[in-house]
């Protein structure tokens, strides 16, 4: 596969290391390229212990872009489980989804680790996600072991019996930080009950700020008409007072 890249591209180097470091499989997960594209991986993983996905067997995709590690991967799992739709990408905060919270550092490793913790978190409607009953997974799970890929074979004998490294520091801190994007903007959505009441409040002083107005020019209005009354009024006196003076004169 050397021949077909630049092995002197930063993203062929990085990948080509990453796939001496998955070559041998784990009781937890393995990886590898394609044959014919290094920037296609398929992957398997175990489901996380002590959940209902615990006897399941998964199996996916990784899509890599020409500028990994720049770029994160997409990530699509293509075994039915209950817990990711298949053959879609998954919207985690490590894949392709999220580019703004991807870190160079982080490998495909790093993305296998975090989506076998995630599996039994909530869905929360995030894109990719599925909320099937504990019943339902398990029943998927028991399935998942009789799952062929069309590249790879049966998926059940992918992985070993070789115990998986453990985490390095940077790896369990990403995992333990690393959420689902959509889980964050769920929680930061305010109730619909809250989202109606700023509405309220801004249309509420828009009517006193209405009313206050109105009141304001009738105010004016009245002032105007009483002074306008008040002169006609002075005027109507004064003539009158000015015509008996004027008739009183005559009569002297």
């Amino acid at each position: 596969m050397a021949e077909k890249y630049n092995t002197k591209c930063p993203g062929v180097k990085r990948l080509m290391r990453e796939a001496l470091e998955l070559a041998e499989a784990t009781d937890e997960y393995c990886a590898r390229p394609l044959e014919d594209n290094l920037f296609e991986w398929h992957f398997t993983i175990r489901g996380p212990r002590g959940t209902e996905f615990e006897d399941g067997i998964y199996h996916g995709r990784i899509l890599l872009p020409k500028e990994y590690p720049m770029h994160p991967p997409h990530i699509i799992l293509l075994t039915p489980n209950g817990r990711f739709e298949i053959n879609k990408k998954i919207c985690l905060s490590i894949s392709g989804h999220h580019p703004e919270t991807w870190q160079p550092s982080w490998s495909i490793r790093t993305a296998l680790l975090a989506l076998i913790a995630f599996m039994p978190t909530p869905a929360e409607g995030t894109i990719g996600s599925l909320d099937y009953t504990p019943v339902e997974r398990k029943s998927l799970a028991i399935k998942s072991a009789n799952w062929v890929c069309p590249q790879c074979g049966n998926i059940e004998v992918l992985l070993s019996s070789t115990a998986a490294k453990p985490p390095t520091d940077e790896e369990q801190t990403v995992v333990n930080q690393i959420a689902f994007k959509g889980e964050e903007e769920q929680a930061s959505k305010p109730p619909a009950e809250s989202a109606s009441e700023p509405q309220n409040t801004q249309f509420t002083p828009q009517v006193l700020e209405s009313s206050d107005s109105t009141t304001s020019f009738l105010d004016q209005l009245t002032e105007i008409l009483v002074a306008l009354l008040v002169g006609a009024i002075g005027i109507f006196v004064y003539r009158r007072w000015d015509a008996f003076a004027a008739s009183e004169t005559t009569d002297l």
